[in-house]
């Protein structure tokens, strides 16, 4: 701990001084031998038109999450489903995954701080991660405490080896909020949730944002386009022209009459009456002539597969024209299995340092784990249900005949783990001698020279 506060009162060290989406750009310049123009620097549009700024920081991102409906749609079907599930403890068997139990031991994961509960916890864990690409919980006072990911810093340190540095030890962590003195943490006391690894980082996370930062701006100004178009009387540019005499006085009257007549979506499609020597054209092109739908609808679908979420899960424009609710069964098992599970065992595996397993945990039998039997959107169709209950029914059905006992024979058929079977030492009347009531008896071996 002496080490590590002393570590706290100097400065970060520069190997991993990547706090802004700048540096971050910067960062991969010179790893890519770049120089001069940054891949990630935001160019205006149009003369006139200037591009948002792309966040920076965390407020920047959660800005982006309060005003954009696309990252909101993605953001909240992740949370949706990622905070639906529960902690159980899960036996390991010879190192498999076997049965799933409670203990009294998970109350600081069931009831993380006074009225909180396990879906409030994995709200916040996964919102986090989103925004910032890490999460970060300690417990304080038997309550978890969670840090802003904004205000922690990982503290580093080389490691020697051979004579040389061979990468980067992780000391601890250090939370300072502003104004305030820092609090160094030890590794053991803070639970970092990151799934996605930055790849300039050795130990931080990146948010699944910034690689859709320019497309998160382009649908922020689609938008704008939109509203501006509606206020603009919902046509396409026009351009009038008076005679060369008309004065700058009568031109400013015209302008204001014209203006007050026919700007905003209230007037839209009103008759103009122009005077003599007014000349009117149309510049531009309108929502059909820009194909607005197709230019919106592919950035909506980047960003949606950034987040690893299918576009029908959260009705996109392109995932409804490319696909029908009759395969959302398929969109949704791919958006279980190939997002939500693997964060499901990352977390699991995050939060098993703040807790202790029954009986130590010393052994490694047991581990922390996702229990996600409940969860409704997992739920298989009723017919697909019935077909496994058929199945495992049978299964019961077939092994308790061959001498299992019943107590042994339903956790080993659920938990899929052959080795929890325990037999009886009976067996099937098949294999008995007619009219016998014990075992079968080894043949008698005929005498020779019968």
């Amino acid at each position: 701990m002496t080490s590590l506060w002393r570590a706290t009162r100097g400065r970060p060290s520069e190997h991993r001084d990547i706090s802004t989406i700048e540096d971050y750009a910067l960062a991969l310049q010179e790893s890519l031998g770049y120089s001069g123009y940054s891949p990630l620097a935001v160019q205006q549009s149009m003369p006139g038109q200037v591009a948002e700024k792309a966040p920076s920081d965390l407020p920047g991102y959660a800005m982006k999450f309060a005003t954009n409906p696309v990252i909101w749609a993605c953001m909240v079907a992740r949370q949706s489903v990622f905070s639906a599930t529960r902690f159980q403890w899960q036996r390991l068997n010879q190192g498999r995954p076997s049965e799933m139990f409670g203990s009294t031991d998970l109350r600081l994961l069931e009831e993380p701080w006074t009225g909180g509960t396990t879906q409030d916890l994995l709200a916040r864990v996964i919102q986090d991660a989103d925004l910032a690409g890490n999460s970060y919980w300690t417990v304080v006072e038997d309550e978890l405490v969670r840090l802003r990911p904004d205000w922690v810093y990982i503290v580093l340190e080389p490691r020697e080896f051979r004579g040389g540095t061979l990468g980067w030890k992780k000391l601890g962590y250090v939370y300072q909020e502003p104004s305030g003195e820092p609090v160094p943490l030890l590794v053991d006391e803070v639970a970092h949730f990151a799934p996605v690894p930055d790849p300039l980082a050795s130990y931080r996370g990146m948010s699944w944002l910034t690689p859709v930062i320019r497309e998160t701006i382009n649908d922020d100004l689609m938008s704008s386009h939109k509203r501006r178009f509606m206020e603009n009387a919902a046509t396409p540019n026009l351009v009038v022209r008076l005679a060369r005499e008309v004065s700058p006085e009568a031109f400013e009257k015209f302008k204001a009459k014209m203006d007050a007549t026919h700007k905003g979506a209230a007037n839209a499609y009103k008759t103009m009456y122009l005077g003599g020597g007014a000349d009117v054209s149309v510049v531009g092109k309108d929502f059909q002539q820009l194909d607005f739908s197709k230019v919106q609808g592919a950035g909506e679908t980047r960003i949606a597969a950034a987040a690893g979420v299918p576009p029908i899960i959260v009705g996109l424009s392109e995932g409804l024209q490319a696909a029908t609710y009759s395969n959302y069964g398929q969109a949704r098992r791919r958006f279980a299995d190939g997002t939500i599970h693997p964060l499901w065992q990352n977390v699991a595996g995050s939060f098993q340092r703040l807790v202790t397993p029954p009986g130590g945990g010393g052994s490694g039998a047991v581990r922390l784990w996702y229990d996600a039997r409940d969860v409704p959107f997992l739920r298989e169709d009723k017919k697909d249900a019935t077909e496994i209950q058929g199945i495992q029914s049978r299964t019961i059905r077939t092994l308790l005949d061959a001498g299992y006992t019943a107590e042994s024979v339903v956790p080993a058929v659920l938990s899929e783990d052959w080795g929890l079977l325990a037999h009886s030492g009976l067996f099937s009347v098949q294999l008995q001698e007619p009219g016998g009531t014990g075992p079968p008896t080894e043949p008698t071996p005929p005498e020779e020279g019968t």
